[in-house]
């Protein structure tokens, strides 16, 4: 039973289309496919209801009976009364809470937060890098859970309290009727109060809420963007500029918190006093129509039965609504932040790429973020399949501009980027990036095995597969020495978040491995080697060689000698090209790239001030 249970939600099935931005259809979208386990979860809460006043009404028929029966017939004429009594409280009754608890346990409980959960984290990874550049990374991942647990808590408190609260209130109502219209009336007027006072409050709760939960998020992600940062905190010495920022943060949730306790004060305080009436109205008409022969003892007894436990369920079921109308706060909040379309989208005819030969063109490319300036303008440039290709150009050239373009993380402003004649945008994002493997400055490292982040090039890789690549760029000897806190070693031992176990050089080798195990036709450098020491780099540039045979190569450097022997460089200035041709070629011109290249000492390029600078000294 269990099993069947737990089956009839499927906890990770995909969402159909995007998000809405309509709190209702924000829902729909959130549980589709779970409305039958739901709904079974709806009937089991609402028949535990049912069971409450029919506990009170057994109990006032039992009453009547003993009143009525002298005591030595009891049996004889009760008898049948009695043991439907206790089967009705010994199996029916916890056989249907059980049904109620086991639905709301195994069918709610364990499958709507991932269900939710995992179409949140899916849409949010769909977007765009841009995305995630103007936001905290702590802030969006709180954003999905607060979301995902808000719209578990509507979704459960719906089973559990609104289904039962509406099939006792239903089923109060008609025991009364059956008593006297009056009793059914006075319940139906108390209720109406009810409603105006939740009416009054749960709107105020919902926008403190929204706020309390807004504010909640932006302390997480002041406190995540610090210890993400922790060296640099440390090594400038800014641990009470962190803590300041971080009380800052803390003192905004504070003050909405304090709003969020006002209100919830006050709706506790009236709701107490509404639910108190209850019992005096229902009790004192029992007795008052007891007292005309209207009513039997039995029925003062159900009727008391049924306020008290009314009376009870009013501060649940309110305090529940208030639960619910925060929770509607918090997917509110959660949605403007994750909800918004994707910026970055494969259009409707997208196809996907297979193997490309490598052939990349730049059509005049204009790019500027949005901007007036900066970015890349009238880019225009041919690579062949098979050509390595160097680029020079100093900081805020547009050396990474052109890279974010080829690899779709951002679309052009005019002209086109190509790769073997298709436009990027009119292939699939992920088939255009399976035949692009990349190794950049600051190198990205899970907080998993090494074995792992290797694997992130190609997942169906074999163990000897992931060992070659490693030895190939020079990690598998330091691989081996490595063993974390958890006692794992070699290639077991997780490299900590972002890899800050290992060495620049360590996460750089280990990068190198990944994109060679990718295997993949266009290979892009982004200052692939500017954290090894000399050594080591002369050990992997052999690697890189080997890995460049049969392969379309950019790549951009600011130590010229690493690119001083592949077949064309080009140089930015400004967005622009300015020189290309071989090394030899360019030295000859004797322009700017021999500028840089006379320059150089460690064999570094220097900042464009600097640049700008020596200009000015050649010119005078």
């Amino acid at each position: 039973m269990h099993d069947f249970f737990a089956r009839m939600i499927d906890a990770f099935r995909p969402a159909e289309g995007p998000p809405p931005r309509r709190l209702l259809a924000f829902f729909r979208w959130c549980l589709s496919g779970a409305w039958p386990g739901l709904t079974l979860a709806a009937v089991a809460s609402a028949l535990g209801g049912i069971a409450d006043v029919g506990s009170a009404v057994l109990l006032g028929w039992v009453v009547d009976a003993v009143v009525s029966t002298p005591v030595d017939r009891i049996w004889a004429e009760q008898g049948g009364l009695i043991l439907g009594f206790v089967a009705f409280f010994l199996l029916i009754r916890p056989a249907i809470f059980g049904l109620s608890t086991a639905s709301s346990s195994v069918i709610i409980g364990p499958n709507i937060l991932p269900l939710v959960l995992s179409r949140l984290h899916r849409w949010t990874m769909g977007h765009a890098v841009t995305f995630f550049d103007n936001d905290f990374a702590g802030r969006i991942a709180q954003k999905q859970m607060q979301t995902a647990r808000a719209v578990t808590d509507v979704a459960t408190e719906f089973v559990n309290v609104v289904a039962f609260a509406l099939a006792s209130v239903i089923g109060s109502a008609a025991f009364l009727v059956s008593v006297d219209g009056w009793g059914a009336l006075a319940l139906m007027v108390w209720l109406g109060s009810y409603v105006l006072l939740i009416r009054f409050f749960l709107p105020r709760i919902r926008t403190r809420s929204a706020s309390r939960a807004s504010a909640r998020a932006m302390v997480t992600g002041q406190v995540v963007d610090t210890i993400t940062n922790i060296k640099t905190v440390k090594l400038f010495a800014h641990a009470e500029h962190e803590d300041r920022a971080a009380l800052g943060a803390m003192a905004g949730f504070r003050e909405r918190a304090l709003d969020f306790g006002r209100v919830s004060t006050w709706f506790r305080l009236s709701l107490m006093t509404i639910a108190g009436a209850l019992p005096v109205i229902l009790v004192g008409g029992a007795i008052l129509l007891w007292r005309q022969g209207l009513a039997t003892a039995g029925d003062i007894a159900a009727a008391g039965a049924i306020a008290m436990r009314l009376a009870q369920m009013t501060g649940w079921v309110s305090m529940a609504l208030m639960g619910v109308w925060g929770s509607i706060g918090e997917v509110e909040d959660g949605m403007k932040t994750l909800a918004p379309p994707h910026a970055l989208t494969d259009a409707p005819d997208a196809v996907a790429l297979g193997r490309v030969a490598g052939r990349i063109d730049f059509d005049h490319v204009d790019f500027a973020y949005g901007r007036a300036e900066g970015g890349i303008t009238d880019l225009d440039l041919h690579v062949a399949p098979g050509e390595k290709l160097g680029i020079v150009g100093a900081s805020g050239a547009g050396k990474s501009t052109m890279v974010s373009l080829l690899l779709r993380l951002y679309d052009v402003e005019s002209g086109a980027v190509r790769v073997d004649g298709h436009d990027v945008r009119a292939v699939t994002q992920e088939s255009l990036r399976r035949n692009i493997a990349m190794v950049t400055q600051e190198t990205a490292m899970f907080n998993r095995s090494a074995r792992e982040n290797i694997l992130y090039g190609r997942p169906d890789a074999t163990e000897a597969e992931i060992v070659a690549a490693a030895r190939a760029a020079e990690a598998h000897e330091f691989i081996l020495t490595l063993r974390d806190h958890m006692g794992r070693t070699g290639y077991d031992a997780h490299l900590g978040e972002r890899g800050v176990k290992l060495s620049g050089g360590q996460r750089q080798r280990i990068a190198l491995a990944r994109a060679l195990l990718k295997d993949a036709p266009i290979l892009v450098l982004d200052e692939a080697t500017s954290a090894l020491d000399s050594e080591v780099e002369a050990q992997v540039q052999d690697a890189l060689h080997r890995a460049m045979r049969g392969k379309t190569v950019m790549a951009i450097a600011h130590r010229l000698s690493t690119i001083a022997e592949l077949d064309r460089i080009v140089v930015l200035e400004a967005g622009r090209i300015v020189e290309q041709g071989s090394h030899a070629e360019l030295l000859a011109l004797n322009g700017t790239y021999a500028r840089y290249w006379n320059r150089q000492s460690g064999g570094f390029l220097g900042t464009e001030d600097d640049t700008a600078e020596d200009a000015t000294e050649a010119a005078e």
